[in-house]
């Protein structure tokens, strides 16, 4: 049975195959459901690795922020340099969620190999994604419009990260 563990912002992330959520969050000036909960939803449906599966969230716990923002940027770009795959979903709204920090962090991630791209062509700024859409197409990154086919994307990296042998165990 798979077994996947949410880890939030500035929390230790421990070893094993891990997937960072990248995208915009909601901010509480202009509140909105956050995308996470149903991704990680999803993550654990699909995930049957050997090993857990870590889920890496860069929303705080409880809504508690970090005391210092280099805190909370020297984490997120440690669990996405630590990912084996890096989910971003960008349903982007200028109004709500603009996302303009996921631009840079998919810019960083768009060829390292390990990042999956999730631009749904019902949000309310799907123009906004097109220049994203096509990078990611240029360096090979998978591109999907739905969650759902993102996360399939991201367990299919995530479970050939280099913690897995060539037939499939757990390296020791």
């Amino acid at each position: 049975m798979s077994t996947v563990r949410l880890v939030m912002a500035r929390e230790p992330i421990p070893a094993g195959p891990r997937v960072f959520l990248a995208g915009p969050t909601p901010d509480k000036s202009a509140p909105v459901p956050s995308w996470r909960p149903e991704a990680a939803r999803l993550l654990a449906r699909q995930w049957t690795g050997e090993q857990p599966l870590t889920v890496l969230s860069p929303e705080s716990r409880h809504g508690e922020r970090a005391e210092r923002y280099e805190d909370q940027v020297d984490w997120e770009t440690d669990a996405r340099a630590g990912a084996d795959a890096i989910l971003f979903w960008i349903p982007r709204d200028m109004r709500t969620m603009p996302g303009m920090t996921t631009n840079v962090e998919f810019g960083l991630g768009v060829s390292t190999g390990r990042a999956v791209l999730g631009v749904p062509a019902d949000c309310p700024n799907p123009e906004r994604n097109r220049y994203l859409a096509y990078v990611a197409r240029r360096h090979g990154v998978p591109v999907c419009e739905t969650l759902n086919d993102t996360v399939t994307q991201a367990v299919a990296a995530a479970g050939q990260c280099s913690c897995f042998t060539a037939s499939g165990r757990p390296r020791s």
